[in-house]
């Protein structure tokens, strides 16, 4: 009997490598706030650059899509699975979703993080996830969410650009115009703070009438004093000695006029070098004409410095000038609270003054 013959066995095709993820679905990311955007990034200390870039992607999303459900948590006590849990289901109703994480820092670290980074390497097409926080730790993550979305920084304007936002922002949101000049002269007012940049435009364009230009005598007439005439008011305040005065008006400068703690420190140091400076000048002999050039004091500030500087001791004023920088280098070193220092320097200064 001959052997059956069977046919030879075929050889088993090499299985293909697997790779770490498979390549994002839909559209490639332009790297903007659109509709190819899956998950987008934002950080930074300005929340409202962060609101306005959140509000130009949601607008992107609901011109491609018509109706958008929006869901926001509170990254400091939401959980991960429920924020991803959310990403990855369809609306019921709306055709995407946009999933919002305020204080994202607070929810995606240690063992957390990986789980965000297996979702970005294949994030839903239907929904877009924006990670908001006002500090973040840069990752694998990043890199990730640069093949899907995309990363945005919101960190203060410079006064170039805020002036240049502002002209923009007028014209599309407020129905009004401003020059290069006008729009200038508003930041020198009241700083690059985006939120208060916004709402003065809309007050100003209201005042102005719908088409026609923010003027720099309607800023004169409806903005506060400039950034420069504030420091001015408040060492005026401080030499006059007065320390409910001073509290009460560096508590109006902080919490009303929300000016940066930074600057009313350098405020405050201009003044202690400038009386330190002038009291030395004044013991030993020196004309005040010529220390009031030599210190660039012009105007009301002139009299009242050198006034202030005829009365205290050059090592009291040497005091008052190291207790201000001594006060800046904790600020900026972390150690304490800048406000605090701020009020200690208010008695420091009434203590001074008053001999």
């Amino acid at each position: 009997i001959r052997p059956h013959h069977y046919p030879p066995r075929m050889a088993k095709k090499a299985a293909k490598p697997a790779t770490e993820s498979a390549p994002p679905a839909g559209p490639k990311p332009t790297g903007n706030l659109d509709t190819t955007c899956r998950i987008a990034l934002l950080t930074g200390d300005d929340a409202f650059l962060r609101t306005l870039f959140t509000q130009a992607l949601r607008e992107e999303l609901e011109k491609a899509h018509g109706q958008v459900d929006c869901l926001t948590f509170d990254g400091a006590t939401a959980r991960a699975a429920d924020v991803l849990d959310e990403c990855r289901s369809f609306g019921l109703i709306a055709a995407h979703k946009l999933v919002i994480v305020d204080n994202a820092a607070a929810l995606i670290k240690d063992d957390i993080r990986p789980m965000f980074e297996r979702y970005a390497a294949s994030p839903l097409e239907g929904a877009t996830l924006v990670l908001r926080s006002d500090i973040w730790r840069p990752g694998n993550l990043d890199k990730a969410i640069k093949l899907v979305g995309v990363i945005k920084e919101c960190k203060p304007l410079t006064d170039a650009a805020a002036v240049t936002w502002a002209m923009t922002r007028v014209q599309k949101r407020h129905k009004g115009t401003i020059d290069r000049a006008a729009a200038a002269a508003l930041v020198d007012r009241i700083g690059t703070d985006l939120g208060h940049l916004d709402s003065e435009l809309a007050k100003l364009a209201a005042a102005a009438g719908e088409g026609k230009p923010i003027t720099t005598a309607l800023i004169a007439e409806l903005v506060g004093v400039s950034r420069e005439e504030e420091v001015w008011g408040i060492q005026q305040t401080l030499l006059s000695g007065n320390p409910a005065s001073g509290l009460a008006h560096l508590a109006h400068l902080l919490e009303i006029n929300r000016e940066p703690a930074e600057r009313l420190l350098w405020a405050f140091t201009d003044l202690a070098r400038k009386l330190h400076a002038a009291s030395r000048g004044i013991a030993s002999g020196q004309h005040p004409e010529g220390l009031a050039k030599a210190l660039k004091l012009w105007g009301p500030s002139k009299d009242a410095i050198l006034g202030t500087a005829r009365r205290i001791r050059p090592a009291n004023a040497l005091a008052l000038l190291e207790a201000c920088v001594n006060a800046a280098w904790r600020s900026r070193s972390g150690f304490g609270n800048a406000e605090d220092h701020l009020e200690r320097l208010v008695l420091t200064f009434s203590e001074t003054v008053a001999g």
